[in-house]
């Protein structure tokens, strides 16, 4: 550990905060904090600008010239502001830190003190040990458990399995382990999201690892990746977040590498839509309480990315916090919010050109499936499920969300949204993944 003055204009607020998920940039960072906590925010303002110091250094870690935030965000985002008010994400804002700065005690720091470490797995076992248990530190904001999901899924740590160890284990048993020993922290950090592991042909269901893919192509594939971490071809820069986990998933992908083939015995029968990914799997939850929310709490596979960040907020506001008894209307808006932005990220991914500016939703819709099943993500009875809800006259329709968002007469009703999502779905996953 090194104490050491950093310049402020130096510092970077982590825009992979396990307080909100990866984001794109510093900015929208910065405005994330405002919006998920903003009255919290301007009290730990007033009380940096009352006393005229900062009494507990930021943990940081250098990237380039630059240093990243990795613990003490809220406070390095009201100093920048306060050194810069202009940066705040709204007029409001502006003029609260351009006043606030004015009240600040002394003289305002262009250096702060911060704790400064090298070691990106160091970092993380800090942040995890101060988080998520009981014993945080006077002062800091706990973790609620969405947070120390983003952390469990960023760095793979404080998940329960080793699923480096048991990787390594199946690898020696077949004779596939590299002589070099593998960096086991890398590849518990690169495979600490199920959708990934799904990718590679593994699943951790229950505390084990199995396989849903053929076992020797999945050996192969890991044998592969267990070599790119040994041979330090593939380093922690180049797994540090989702983004870059996923290129480099993705690349393993166009050579070839992923097993593709279910297993022969004890096979996880895949979605007849969906048969590139496996069957989303429900937790052993109470089945005599019904899931109160839209979207059921099961893995549905996706990897949420910087860009995928508004589709992840409403995603997760449709699956954890609106609830069909008493937000309806809500959930309808949203569900059609969705389903529109999940299909213009496949559009533009895939460079979709049969899709035209002046397109319908329902039209865009059926292209788009008619594109999925074209490449083999879909399956015909799917695709002809898709086209269907272009014909208005069926209750389960496009038209059906158009009404539920457009017509001031048209009834919300929970029992149809279920069956919209039940619909649609496996067809949001597929725009979201590809």
């Amino acid at each position: 550990m090194a104490i050491r003055k950093v310049a402020l204009n130096a510092l970077l607020v982590n825009r992979a905060n396990d307080r909100h998920g990866e984001l794109e940039n510093e900015t929208a960072a910065i405005a994330q904090l405002f919006a998920s906590q903003e009255q919290h925010m301007r009290n730990l303002a007033k009380d940096l600008a009352a006393k005229g110091e900062v009494f507990e250094p930021p943990l940081v870690f250098p990237d380039g010239e630059k240093f990243v935030v990795a613990d003490g965000n809220r406070r390095t985002t009201c100093l920048k502001l306060l050194s810069a008010p202009r940066r705040a994400p709204t007029v409001e804002l502006q003029q609260f830190f351009t006043e606030l700065r004015k009240q600040w005690r002394g003289k305002f720091p262009e250096r702060i003190e911060c704790q400064v470490e090298t070691d990106r797995d160091r970092v993380d076992d800090i942040l995890f040990r101060r988080h998520t248990g009981v014993q945080g530190g006077i002062g800091q904001s706990n973790w609620n458990d969405r947070m120390k999901n983003n952390f469990v899924i960023r760095t793979g740590k404080g998940s329960g399995l080793h699923v480096a160890d048991e990787i390594e284990a199946r690898l020696k048993a077949a004779k596939m382990l590299p002589s070099r020993k593998i960096p086991r922290s890398n590849m518990n950090r690169l495979l600490s999201a199920e959708s990934l592991r799904n990718r590679l042909g593994i699943s951790v269901r229950k505390g084990k690892l199995e396989f849903i893919r053929e076992e020797q192509a999945t050996l192969r594939a890991l044998q592969r990746v267990a070599n790119d971490l040994a041979t330090r071809t593939i380093t922690l820069e180049d797994i540090w977040d989702t983004e870059v986990k996923l290129e480099y998933i993705d690349n393993l992908d166009r050579e070839g590498v992923l097993p593709t083939v279910a297993p022969k015995t004890k096979a996880t029968p895949a979605s007849a839509s969906t048969p590139t990914y496996p069957t989303p799997q429900r937790p052993s939850a109470s089945k005599t309480a019904p899931w109160p929310h839209l979207i059921p709490n099961v893995n549905y596979g996706v990897t949420w990315t910087a860009h995928l960040q508004r589709h992840r907020e409403i995603w997760e506001e449709l699956q954890f916090k609106l609830k069909l008894s008493e937000h309806p209307n809500a959930i309808s808006v949203l569900l059609r919010v969705l389903l529109e932005l999940s299909l213009e990220k496949y559009i533009k991914e895939t460079s979709l050109t049969s899709v035209h500016e002046n397109d319908k939703l329902a039209q865009k819709a059926g292209k788009a499936a008619e594109d999925m099943h074209a490449k083999g993500k879909l399956d015909k009875k799917y695709l002809g499920v898709i086209n269907k809800l272009k014909q208005g006259e069926n209750l389960i329709s496009m038209d059906t969300l158009n009404r539920y968002v457009h017509s001031p007469n048209f009834n919300v009703s929970p029992e149809h949204l279920k069956m919209l999502w039940g619909t649609l779905s496996a067809f949001v996953v597929l725009c979201l993944t590809a």
